[in-house]
């Protein structure tokens, strides 16, 4: 495997910085659908507490799978095989 190009590692950067990105909004997104009923409809506090632990569990399994599924897609581009 030879040495990576600084244009190698440049595009990893930015991929990662990518990764993060998006991950992060549909984590948000996630988190939105779950709790925003919550202030939408006047809903209890106890309901309001196991909404939010449900949506922050949801948004993090969106953000690790988000990062996941972006990064094995970078990497199995035929340009990333290290040639």
């Amino acid at each position: 495997m030879g040495r990576r190009t600084q244009a190698d590692r440049d595009a990893i950067t930015i991929e990662i910085g990518y990764a993060l990105v998006s991950a992060g909004f549909a984590a948000a997104l996630a988190f939105g659908a779950v709790y925003g009923p919550v202030p939408a409809f006047s809903l209890s506090p106890a309901t309001g507490r196991v909404l939010a632990l449900v949506g922050a569990g949801l948004a993090a399994v969106v953000f690790a799978l988000r990062i996941a599924h972006v990064l094995r897609g970078f990497a199995r581009r035929p340009e990333n095989d290290g040639d």
